[in-house]
């Protein structure tokens, strides 16, 4: 029953304590410098605490996509309850001030995209499951 956790709920929950529980809300939180590293090029490239969020959130996301794979009784809970993280991410995304940001529509964006290709996955892999006779057109 742990594999149906769904994987998109760990970036809004990271997001929450950050933006609630540590205080990073507001520009100057999000886009304070995680790392920098100097490319062959010479210029400086850094990472941000918002861009973190989004590579946190394509990691996950990912993960998802590969667990929309499996066939059988959980993966309907799975996408069930993909499907509630996705309206929790609109609902916050449309009601919480802290949540009407760029970083917080792209990890929604990303939850819409987890629904879809779930959904997607499990219908294209079921029509490969269902056979329609033994080929001898009778």
């Amino acid at each position: 029953m742990i594999s149906t956790f769904p994987l998109m709920a760990i970036p809004l929950i990271v997001y929450n304590v950050l933006v609630f529980g540590v205080g990073v809300e507001g520009i100057p939180g999000w886009r304070a410098e995680v790392f920098s590293i100097q490319m062959v090029s010479g210029v400086i490239w850094s990472m941000t605490m918002s861009d973190l969020m989004i590579v946190i959130g394509l990691f996950f996301l990912f993960l998802e996509i590969l667990k929309a794979t499996r066939i059988g009784r959980l993966s309907i809970i799975d996408h069930l309850l993909s499907t509630v993280v996705l309206i929790l991410y609109i609902v916050l995304f449309l009601l919480v001030p802290s949540a009407a940001s760029s970083t917080f529509f792209i990890l929604t964006l990303m939850a819409l995209v987890d629904v879809m290709a779930g959904f997607s996955v499990s219908i294209r892999s079921a029509t490969r499951d269902v056979s329609l006779g033994d080929g001898s057109g009778l």
